[in-house]
């Protein structure tokens, strides 16, 4: 029945608080809810049922209650202070924000809430690119691309020194590499430079680093192709070329040089060598002249006429030995005798079967030859005279 309806009278009242713990009809009490929580609780926990004397039981199980609580949460607050930190890690402990220490690889614990832990890769190679329009030393703009390869070698520095390492590397990377392009002509940011003046970032930007304490570690400066404006492009794509052909011809004078060089140099050493031989040959020969000339001239004193005889005879010997036919001039002739000393030695070879040489003549038969041709003739004049 409702509480509104004809004879339910003012029991009904669902806003009278005296009846709430007679009836069943209106929502249950919430001190009573509480109550029942709490007796359920104590159960679980082995405290004893409500009653008068449950006073000091229920302070001893809430005790407990709080204890275990506390347990639990300290178990979770141990536990979320291990961590592992890898080989290529490193760890940097802060207590209450001031530096404690830097830890290697392994199983480390810290207090939550009360340490910070900030893990710094220290092996891996990092990069970081840029590239911009900048004014060379004799006033041209270039764009220069470069990357910078970096590593952090100090990760307590890297933390906490800085608040920003890797904003801070961009900015000097920058200034460094404006600094360097800003001594260099363009010929040498655009050509045969790039490398010095990759060396000369690297060396600024470290200095840099350093002086700001920021933990990095320049590796390397990879400086890539530089371009020269748009609106100069194709003549300095010219000047290039012409560069390289330059080289070209350059390498290739070289090759020449370095053949005929060596070449000229054996030429000239085989000159030289056929000239001291020659030279040796011919004071060899002189000294030898000389030696037979002396033993000769001691002959000569002892038997000067067969001495001369001899002489006469080898002269001859070897003048007719070089010549096939002689003009004899006979006196109180008008005639020239010819003798033909090739036909007298076919004939002599024809009688005798042996073909002498012109050397090996006897002399004293080429004479015998003469005087008789001699004679012959005399005689054929005589009797044309006598007619």
């Amino acid at each position: 029945m409702a509480w509104n309806e004809p004879g339910g009278g003012d029991n009904k009242d669902p806003w009278n608080s005296n009846n709430n713990n007679n009836g069943n009809d209106g929502p249950p009490d919430l001190d009573e809810a509480f109550k029942k929580l709490q007796d359920k609780l104590n159960g679980m926990f082995g405290g004893g049922g409500s009653g008068s004397g449950g006073g000091s039981g229920s302070a001893e199980i809430s005790g407990s209650f709080i204890v275990l609580i506390i347990g639990i949460i300290a178990i979770v607050w141990g536990a979320m202070g291990i961590y592992q930190v890898d080989e290529k890690d490193r760890a940097v402990v802060l207590r209450f924000g001031k530096y404690m220490d830097t830890l290697g690889p392994g199983l480390h614990w810290n207090p939550p809430l009360v340490d910070n832990k900030f893990i710094v890769n220290i092996t891996e190679e990092r990069q970081y690119p840029s590239r911009g329009l900048m004014l060379t030393k004799d006033e041209n703009i270039v764009e220069l691309p470069l990357t910078v390869q970096y590593n952090i070698a100090d990760p307590k520095a890297f933390v906490l020194n800085v608040k920003n390492p890797e904003l801070s590397l961009q900015q000097a990377s920058d200034s460094a590499l404006r600094h360097v392009v800003g001594s260099s002509k363009l010929d040498d940011v655009v050509s045969v430079g790039r490398e010095q003046i990759g060396v000369d970032v690297q060396v600024r930007l470290q200095e840099y680093l350093d002086s700001y304490g920021t933990g990095i570690q320049v590796v390397k400066i990879n400086i890539q192709e530089a371009k020269p404006p748009t609106e100069v492009k194709e003549a300095y794509d010219d000047v290039i070329k012409a560069r390289e052909d330059q080289e070209r011809l350059i390498n290739e004078a070289q090759a020449y040089s370095n053949g005929i060089i060596p070449e000229s140099r054996g030429k000239a050493q085989r000159i030289i060598e056929e000239a001291n031989g020659y030279k040796a040959k011919v004071i060899v020969e002189a000294e030898g002249e000389a030696a037979r000339f002396e033993n000769l001239l001691t002959e000569y004193k002892k038997a000067p006429e067969v001495t001369r005889e001899r002489l006469y005879l080898d002269a001859v010997q070897d003048v007719m030995s070089k010549s096939s036919k002689v003009l004899v001039d006979i006196e109180g002739g008008n005639n020239m005798m010819y003798l033909p000393l090739d036909k007298l030695v076919q004939q002599r070879t024809t009688e005798e079967g042996v073909a002498p040489s012109m050397s090996g003549m006897n002399i004293s038969d080429i004479a015998d030859e003469v005087i008789k041709k001699l004679r012959r003739e005399q005689s054929a004049n005589r009797s044309r005279g006598t007619r």
